[in-house]
């Protein structure tokens, strides 16, 4: 069985035999694979009222020990974000009542982002949906090739620098 990445590298031999086009196989499905997991975890996340960036968020702050409170700094290292991008993320969530931004007790500049009772609650509902979808993306990997592909993503996602800092 052959995919449209296939199509593509056929179509590629053939106009530019004297490529190597081997790296389209691989970031060709990936990118596609990217698109495709994309939209169903968009459904998801919309059949409760979120998308992914706010899914992030407090998905991030469900994970963080209790009382599940963050500064907006630890947000964005987490999300990968600018300031501006957590700013709105946190001004969407706390307007929903998911949040709240109170004063730091030690910073007087600082803040931090805490859950709502509401806001755990809908991660709490949301969190086995996902992890529903990210199952059934998968269903066609068993659990050796999908060990074996989070492997692989890991050493190439750390040969370009992302990794954990001290």
């Amino acid at each position: 069985m052959a995919d449209h990445v296939d199509l593509v590298l056929e179509q590629w031999h053939a106009q530019r035999p004297d490529l190597d086009v081997s790296p389209m196989a691989v970031l060709g499905r990936l990118s596609r694979l990217h698109n495709l997991v994309s939209a169903e975890l968009r459904r998801t996340f919309a059949a409760h009222g979120l998308d992914s960036a706010s899914f992030d968020v407090l998905a991030t702050l469900r994970r963080s020990d209790p009382p599940h409170r963050l500064t907006p700094a630890e947000l964005m290292r987490a999300s990968m974000v600018t300031s501006g991008a957590i700013t709105q993320r946190l001004d969407r969530l706390e307007s929903r009542g998911l949040v709240t931004r109170t004063p730091s007790e030690s910073d007087g500049r600082g803040v931090h982002v805490t859950l709502t009772g509401e806001g755990f609650a809908l991660i709490e509902r949301v969190l086995p949906d996902h992890l529903a979808t990210e199952n059934r993306v998968l269903a066609a990997l068993p659990a050796r090739q999908r060990e074996a592909l989070a492997g692989t993503l890991r050493d190439l996602l750390e040969s370009l620098g992302d990794t954990l800092r001290d």
